[in-house]
């Protein structure tokens, strides 16, 4: 994903670049307008240590492309590739444009006291409001990409074999739930609970064997603080009851089995926070259509997944669920779409980036209008009469017939 958008940008920065024309209308007539992308300055990118790499360099790309200079600043909880961000930007990029600048909270407020021009942040909640609030002291424009309880809408009548691998994909497959588009939770019918779950089974032995713990193809948890609090979400005693598959942990490994849990209480701590982790709990409701409400009565995520086949269903996702972005019949790959722009909404997040998203995040549209000293109209002088007046809001209002009701004296001033 990180090479197509260096490739994408290379093909398509000049095409990016050129100004944009713009109509014009009576009230300037004659003249012509267009809009030019210009940098914003300078720019910090606090990055994730999820996808320490991706995430990093792609608002990286945006920036570069869009002629911005910038300090990165990746994420402490994955040093190593902190490190080497630091060394290979050092050898391979021009230091006078972009720098990497290594640390954790310390470095981080001595970044946040600094005025930007703009400042891209990849993280959680807790953080984007510190972002923020530094920002504001100086008037600093943010992108905020954060995350939330991304949920996933389970209809009956489907393909169900394909949906649970998607589902498996999108959550374990991920970082073993440690992404931002991660499944949070699903939600079906009671009548359709009990199939689904048994899909999981199956497929989740298929992928992962019978030991999970032991695969090669699911990842640890980052460190032992997330182990930690993904195991208090876990333990809590209205929640471990509820497990129906996996639940085992390797301390000593970081590492924790995909875990299904059925109708887990909604004061749960499980469903009260951003799980990023491999628990996977399902709620049960009386039909799908009961599920938009459900959703829409938390806060907006950044992502929400939908299957079925019913067109009606499809459409009244659209139509009713807000989220950063929705996928029908499969879950976390509208982000490899470079067309569509990834980013959040409400808490999820602020701005959006991708593609040209990622330049257009980075610019700042300069609107441009060209006149000669031809067409100089005396009305626009004091002093003003009343037909002045009447013809004035004609032209402002960019109606022809108002012009020649002005002109005729019919309109009122």
């Amino acid at each position: 994903m990180l090479k197509n958008s260096c490739k994408l940008a290379l093909k398509k920065m000049k095409h990016w670049m050129m100004p944009e024309k713009a109509k014009t209308s009576l009230a300037t007539f004659p003249s012509s307008a267009e809009i030019v992308s210009e940098p914003l300055g300078v720019v910090l990118v606090i990055s994730a240590w999820n996808y320490p790499f991706l995430l990093s360099l792609d608002p990286v790309i945006g920036a570069i492309a869009a002629g911005n200079a910038i300090v990165l600043k990746p994420s402490e909880i994955s040093p190593a590739t902190a490190s080497l961000l630091a060394k290979l930007v050092a050898n391979y990029m021009d230091s006078s444009c972009i720098k990497v600048v290594e640390g954790a909270v310390p470095e981080t407020t001595a970044l946040l006291e600094q005025k930007w021009d703009k400042i891209m942040y990849t993280g959680n909640g807790r953080i984007a409001r510190i972002v923020m609030a530094a920002a504001a002291k100086h008037l600093t424009p943010v992108v905020l990409e954060l995350g939330g309880k991304c949920p996933v809408i389970v209809d009956s009548g489907i393909n169900l074999q394909v949906a649970t691998r998607r589902i498996i994909a999108g959550k374990w497959g991920c970082n073993n739930g440690q992404a931002c588009v991660s499944p949070d939770y699903i939600i079906t019918t009671k009548d359709y609970a009990v199939e689904l779950v048994d899909s999981f089974k199956c497929e989740l032995e298929l992928f992962y064997g019978k030991n999970p713990l032991e695969s090669k193809d699911l990842s640890r948890v980052v460190n032992s603080n997330h182990f930690a609090r993904l195991l208090k979400l876990l333990d809590e005693d209205k929640v471990s009851s509820k497990i129906v598959y996996g639940g085992e942990r390797d301390k000593s490994n970081l590492k924790i089995a995909p875990t299904i849990l059925l109708d887990v209480p909604q004061d749960s701590l499980i469903m009260n926070e951003e799980i990023f982790g491999p628990l996977l709990p399902i709620i049960t409701i009386d039909k799908v259509e009961d599920s938009f409400d459900l959703i829409t009565s938390g806060t907006k995520p950044l992502a929400a997944y939908m299957f079925t086949n019913n067109k009606k269903l499809k459409e009244k996702f659209v139509e009713k669920v807000s989220a950063g972005g929705l996928v029908i019949n499969d879950t976390t790959v509208h982000l490899a779409e470079p067309t569509l722009p990834f980013g959040g909404v409400g808490d999820s997040g602020m701005g959006a980036y991708h593609g040209k998203f990622s330049f257009d995040t980075f610019s700042h549209k300069k609107a441009v209008l060209y006149r000669s000293f031809a067409g100089d109209a005396p009305l626009r002088y004091p002093p003003y009469t009343n037909g002045k007046l009447r013809l004035l809001k004609a032209l402002l209002g960019g109606s022809i017939l108002g012009i020649i009701r002005a002109l005729m004296g019919w309109s009122k001033a």
